[in-house]
């Protein structure tokens, strides 16, 4: 079996490393981003978050020889039919530009009462021993709430300030960052993959 004692992580989100490494401390692996190593991204063409998630674990798997963990996430509204979805990092047009998608959020649910805006943060991590991986591990992690009518908090990042948690009275941005990590869609995706790990 390929060693698991340094890994790539899918992603040229500095925020995301941090938030990996601090969340699959202790596992004895050592994540390396793949900008560091010179690798682009990938263009995410999958039609869900698992195929968006593949692609981009292959990809950086395939540049570097290493094993690769990426994950894919989103926040899907009910009342939008799912979106942001998918696009959900460029929601507004421009990816990366969390304000913008925000905004845009806000108008596309702007006077629809608190039963119409239902939510969930959706996170799927993948991880590919190699490259030709026929089995990678896939987890998932869900995390249901509701979108706020205004921006509350200055913790987290992208859609956290307009997400309130079930059974919070504090948006995802206005959370301790330890407890919201534990809640969390990206949480319990990482919960899940750490007992996969722990058993290898």
């Amino acid at each position: 079996m390929t060693s698991l004692e340094r890994v790539v992580l899918a992603s040229s989100n500095a925020g995301k490393l941090a938030e990996f490494s601090q969340l699959l401390a202790g596992l004895g692996i050592e994540f390396v981003s793949q900008a560091s190593l010179g690798v682009d991204d990938a263009d995410e063409t999958g039609r869900s978050f698992v195929e968006n998630a593949l692609i981009k674990a292959r990809h950086a798997s395939t540049v570097t020889g290493l094993p690769a963990l990426a994950d894919d996430s989103g926040i899907c509204v009910d009342a939008l039919d799912g979106a942001p979805g998918l696009y959900a990092a460029r929601y507004a047009g421009v990816h990366g530009d969390a304000a913008g998608n925000r905004a845009k959020l806000l108008r596309e649910l702007d006077g629809k009462p608190a039963s119409e805006r239902n939510a969930y943060f959706i996170a799927v991590i993948v991880l590919l021993r190699h490259a030709d991986d026929p089995a990678p591990i896939i987890v998932e992690g869900r995390w249901s709430g509701r979108i706020l009518s205004a921006e509350r908090g200055d913790g987290g990042f992208g859609y956290d300030p307009l997400f309130l948690p079930e059974g919070f009275e504090q948006s995802a941005a206005e959370l301790d960052v330890a407890l919201k990590n534990s809640l969390s869609h990206r949480g319990q995706a990482v919960a899940a993959l750490r007992d996969r790990l722990a058993t290898r």
